[in-house]
């Protein structure tokens, strides 16, 4: 996925500036999709020229004036398309394990273990999300019930690739003490 339809899919919940947006993407959707500020400016910058985006230009009193972003009809038409096409999934981590034999088989399980607390550490923030933001599920409705998915999806997600670090590294420690 590129940045590009995060940023459309942040921008049609409710525009906003570039820091704004930045600011939500660290909040949210950057659990999922990481992108650093000067990504998401030069990502911004790069959409307005495609037409996907529109750039208000809001003054400010002792401030410069700030550049308030908006999805435009064509960005809209793009993300609709975009949302259309079949979802890819890419995991370098898996290819890195399946070579390990060909590389460092304990660097590789260093990654894993790093990959394991990342994936617990995720849990405990996605959780706290849903009882903050989340108090009624069945409830929900819209973008409310979309977002909900996303997050229960999220929590499934960092369970299973906990789960699936923890036992990998077993595997590795088992067959490390065999000598192979």
């Amino acid at each position: 996925m590129s940045l590009e339809y995060a940023i459309l899919v942040s921008l049609r919940e409710r525009a906003g500036s570039g820091y704004e947006l930045a600011r939500r993407f660290d909040k949210s959707i950057g659990y999922f999709w990481a992108a650093s500020h000067q990504q998401i400016y030069r990502s911004l910058k790069r959409m307005v020229e495609l037409g996907w985006v529109d750039r208000d230009e809001v003054a400010q009193q002792k401030r410069p004036d700030k550049k308030v972003y908006r999805v435009s009809d064509s960005g809209a038409e793009e993300l609709a398309r975009w949302i259309a096409e079949p979802a890819s999934t890419r995991n370098d981590l898996t290819v890195k394990l399946r070579g390990a034999s060909f590389g460092d088989v304990g660097r590789v399980r260093e990654e894993i273990a790093r990959h394991r607390d990342q994936h617990a550490a995720r849990i405990a923030i996605y959780r706290e999300i849903e009882r903050r933001d989340f108090p009624g599920t069945a409830k929900l409705s819209g973008q409310a019930l979309h977002q909900h998915l996303v997050l229960s999806g999220g929590i499934r997600t960092e369970q299973a690739l906990l789960e699936w670090c923890e036992e990998t590294i077993r595997a590795l420690d088992d067959d490390q003490d065999r000598g192979t």
